[in-house]
């Protein structure tokens, strides 16, 4: 008589070992935006620190591996725990917890982050996963409230464009000083306008020199005063910005010009005649960043306003060119 085969695991319970640690990963991972998010404990932890930024998705990564059946070979142990990574970056975007710009500017540190946890979770299989999993789920927590003891470092970055334009100095000061209502077709398209920074629309001028004001408006009813501060006709143009008109709904709180975080001090237009109806139109602008991880961050602010500067440039060349 023969007997029945020895039982095999089902496959629903198969299926378990695949959504199960991802799961995990995407709860512990929405739990920390919560509480890192939360403001009654913003004197013990937020968002924009270490503990967050770069623990949390550690975090993520090393559960997701150090509870994944069977045990996974290195190279998924580096990128199985990307999958709940974009879950969470997906869910906090559909809850309105972050937006597109926060979205991309971490999408590759999350990954980073996540695929180091990947390694370690696969390093502590060897010991006990429960004791493992709660000095993992508590790390973030523990030293949160230690990093926000000390002041965010403040850094200045400088970033330059420059155009040449088939006219001459006064042509091209003309459009400088003071900026016509912009049509969309003159902006064409670029990666920062297209994850979410408001286009330019005109800059209006009101007195002239030093001491002057400049009103520069975005859409989304974003607009930036500058005072001028340096104003040498057909040669030079700086000046001082403010956002502290910028309605606080039109970016996130962690990528706010004039926030915490990020601020654009002021800006310059210095007009370099190089031959006979030729100029080099250069711009230059400053920012402040007052981030935990300022190296990271300043390659992307460094991206998004050379893209602004550079579109606002091409506005200018083709309309000097075109007088």
């Amino acid at each position: 008589m023969e007997t029945d085969p020895a039982p095999t695991p089902s496959t629903p319970d198969r299926k378990a070992f695949w959504w199960g640690p991802i799961l995990l990963g995407l709860t512990y991972g929405l739990v920390a935006r919560f509480l890192f998010g939360f403001e009654p404990l913003e004197f013990a932890m937020a968002v924009m620190t270490l503990s967050f930024i770069i623990l949390v998705p550690g975090v993520i990564g090393a559960l997701t591996v150090l509870w994944w059946q069977p045990e996974p070979r290195w190279w998924l142990a580096l990128f199985l725990p990307w999958v709940p990574s974009l879950l969470l970056l997906a869910t906090t975007f559909a809850l309105l917890w972050e937006g597109l710009i926060c979205i991309v500017v971490w999408l590759p540190m999350a990954l980073l982050c996540a695929s180091i946890g990947g390694v370690i979770g696969k390093l502590l299989r060897r010991s006990s996963r429960g004791p493992a999993t709660l000095v993992l789920a508590a790390l973030p927590i523990v030293v949160a409230p230690i990093e926000t003891q000390f002041e965010d470092p403040v850094h200045v970055r400088t970033v330059h464009d420059a155009i040449v334009i088939e006219a001459d100095a006064a042509d091209v000061w003309e459009e400088i000083r003071e900026v016509p209502p912009i049509r969309p077709e003159e902006l064409g398209d670029s990666f920062a306008y297209r994850i979410g920074f408001p286009r330019p629309i005109e800059a209006r001028l009101e007195g002239e020199g030093v001491g002057s004001v400049r009103y520069a408006t975005f859409e989304g009813g974003v607009t930036f005063i500058e005072r001028v501060t340096e104003w040498e006709e057909d040669e030079s143009l700086a000046f001082t910005i403010d956002a502290s008109a910028v309605p606080s709904t039109t970016f996130d709180e962690h990528v706010a010009v004039g926030g915490r975080y990020f601020d654009v001090l002021n800006g310059r237009y210095e007009i370099e005649p190089v031959a006979p109806g030729r100029v080099v139109l250069h711009l230059t602008s400053e920012q402040r960043l007052g981030t935990r991880f300022n190296g990271y961050t300043q390659l992307w602010t460094d991206r998004f306003m050379g893209d602004i500067q550079e579109t606002i440039l091409e506005v200018v060349k083709a309309r000097a060119e075109a007088r």
